[in-house]
């Protein structure tokens, strides 16, 4: 049986955290709102842990799904944190959409420990967690990876090494980027079309057979844009940190990244105007404002 304690039940890390809750498993849970942890136990019939402490103290991998690395590394200190309970042997793997640079602090911290640690961030969504088919980015050395493996798989369909630590975040951080640049370039695209009098759902619709279309035209834009259905799934907010920590690699790699910075500049005014609970999607209402138009 292994031991695994979930630390983080938000939208993504709930559905996540389901796929524990049988054999070969055995699983306690921790989140920030202590109602939410012990619904879910009740739910599920596992264990739920008071502090980060006990989660650590009961388990042989520590999973964390946390908004942002700033809280993962939060979450290590004082009388109740993650330190305080964590035994020599132990792995975390942190499944947060993270930075690469506080990875590898938190990987320093716990490594004179004796604790292994891989940066695990996934892609795929709520549809994804839910289905246990989430692709997953690690980083960290080969052995721990490999260690985490039979965790990753109960929530993972696509398990990649991508480097050492640190790595699964820089993949994920691009990838966000990537996601933030093809919402706002279409968003754009529609709205001169609109502006022009063309149908947006047939330009969206001859767009999809045509090599400009993607995954956030095909799969985000009919429902979200076209159908003006904003499910929360994943917030603004997130994807504002996500791009930021993208185009901070880019800088601090040297690496000229006129894209991603723009990207990060736009959906940092877009998270401005729309505020915390805007789903990511959303970020075309800014567009819209700004053009006159509307997309649907």
């Amino acid at each position: 049986m292994i031991r695994v304690s979930f630390l983080g039940l938000g939208a993504i890390g709930e559905p996540m955290a389901r796929h524990f809750a049988r054999e070969p498993f055995e699983l306690t849970v921790w989140n920030r709102t202590a109602a939410k942890a012990e619904k879910f136990a009740e739910a599920h019939g596992v264990a739920v842990a008071a502090t980060p402490a006990i989660a650590a103290a009961s388990a042989d991998v520590v999973i964390t799904c946390l908004p942002s690395s700033r809280e993962v590394a939060a979450l290590l200190d004082g009388d109740t944190g993650l330190s305080a309970g964590l035994k020599a042997g132990s792995l975390i793997v942190d499944c947060t959409s993270g930075d690469p640079a506080t990875s590898r602090e938190i990987a320093s911290r716990l490594e004179k420990r004796g604790i292994a640690f891989v940066d695990a961030p996934v892609s795929g969504g709520v549809k994804g967690a839910v289905a246990g088919n989430l692709t997953v980015m690690c980083g960290g050395d080969a052995p721990s990876v490999e260690r985490a493996r039979p965790v990753l798989e109960a929530f993972g369909g696509r398990i990649v090494h991508c480097g050492p630590v640190g790595s699964g975040h820089a993949v994920k951080a691009m990838n966000q980027a990537l996601l933030a640049v093809h919402i706002w370039s279409a968003g754009e695209a529609l709205a001169a079309l609109a502006s022009l009098g063309v149908d947006t759902s047939l330009a969206l619709d001859v767009i999809n057979g045509s090599s400009g279309r993607s995954n956030t035209s095909e799969n985000l834009f009919p429902e979200r844009v076209i159908g003006r259905a904003f499910p929360r799934t994943f917030k603004l907010a997130l994807l504002d940190k996500d791009v930021a920590i993208a185009a901070g690699i880019a800088r601090g790699e040297g690496i000229e990244s006129p894209f991603v910075e723009l990207a990060a500049r736009l959906f940092s005014e877009a998270h401005a105007v729309l505020g915390d609970e805007a789903d990511h999607v959303e970020a075309v209402r800014v567009i819209e404002t700004r053009s006159g138009v509307r997309l649907s």
